[in-house]
């Protein structure tokens, strides 16, 4: 069942609505077209859970993430923590709020400064968000390293001397500096090695079991997405279009684009194998959406209807489905 929040658990986070509209030039006399990059996406994050947000590249889960980090402002909707709606809030709320949410990037190489030393990486977000002194935080840089596995003598080391997984504990053990209570997972293990994927991915697993952090992850392996997540939030074109627990998404998923990238996982388990499906076409521009469901020139199932009428996110089996034939042909 999709995971709602009990009487006694605490809603880290919750999303209502959230869209982020860029305005796009077509060029000197043409008025600037609109890109739905994100387009009314709702969810809840609650602590030691993992809510995996998965979909084709363009689907809006990078723009999702800026959204929650704080990065960039959403166009509309409601991004709610610690009792304030954090999207309508001044520039001192925000900053209040920030270190609450934190970010693991995709690229190791490319996220940590190749000129600082990692007890320096990781000492600076104490400077700038505490009043600890330089004893005190040194002591917690080092007690964060010998959390995810890193060697005393790593404190002086500069990022090039790390292999990809050492620079992405490096990456995760500044993330968690400022003990968050939510930490959006941009891709973090598709930059390395497959042997080293699982290493991460446990690391991250058991530091989430010890310190009750709820987890975003983003990203395009459902292989990975079915190791970690408890909920899955499938994306199309900036919208939500199924949202429910690992095992309904997994085991039986509704929607058609579900099926869809699902079949085109391998599995070992010829169980779990699934009927090949080939998408036909490519993801449409968000400057131009088709009309009514948005996946419907893509869709073996679609009728006149899902060509004119958008489906609504409406409760199914347990789970949020956004297609008008889900009960004809599940």
């Amino acid at each position: 069942m999709m995971q709602t929040p009990g009487p006694t658990q605490h809603v880290l986070l919750e999303a209502k609505n959230l869209a982020r509209h860029y305005p796009v030039s077509q060029g000197l006399f043409k008025p600037k077209a609109i890109a739905r990059a994100l387009d009314g996406v709702s969810f809840i994050l609650t602590p030691g859970k993992t809510l995996a947000v998965v979909g084709e590249s363009g689907c809006g889960k990078s723009t999702l993430a800026r959204q929650i980090t704080m990065i960039e402002p959403p166009s509309g909707g409601e991004l709610w923590m610690e009792g304030k709606n954090i999207a309508e809030a001044d520039k001192a709320t925000r900053k209040q709020v920030r270190p609450l949410v934190q970010m693991v990037f995709q690229n190791p190489y490319a996220s940590l400064n190749p000129r600082k030393k990692v007890g320096a990486m990781l000492e600076e977000p104490l400077i700038i968000n505490t009043t600890l002194k330089q004893a005190e935080r040194e002591a917690k840089a080092r007690a964060m390293m010998d959390q995810v596995g890193l060697r005393p003598e790593h404190y002086s080391r500069y990022p090039h001397m790390f292999s990809g997984g050492q620079r992405q504990r490096v990456a995760i053990a500044r993330a968690l500096m400022l003990d968050p209570k939510v930490i959006v997972a941009d891709e973090p293990v598709s930059a390395l090695d497959v042997s080293i994927q699982a290493q991460v991915l446990n690391l991250l697993m058991d530091l989430q079991q010890a310190s009750g952090v709820a987890y975003l992850f983003i990203s395009h392996n459902l292989a990975v997405v079915e190791h970690i997540a408890d909920e899955v939030l499938v994306m199309y074109l900036g919208k939500t279009v199924e949202h429910g627990s690992k095992e309904q998404v997994f085991h039986r998923p509704m929607h058609p684009y579900t099926r869809a990238l699902l079949a085109s996982t391998p599995r070992i388990d010829p169980a779990q194998r699934q009927q090949k499906m080939m998408l036909p076409g490519e993801l449409p521009s968000p400057l131009a959406p088709p009309p009514g469901c948005a996946f419907n020139n893509r869709c073996p199932h679609a009728i006149e209807r899902c060509r004119s009428e958008i489906p609504l996110l409406r409760s199914i089996d347990q789970r949020l489905i956004a297609c008008h034939r889900v009960e004809e042909i599940n």
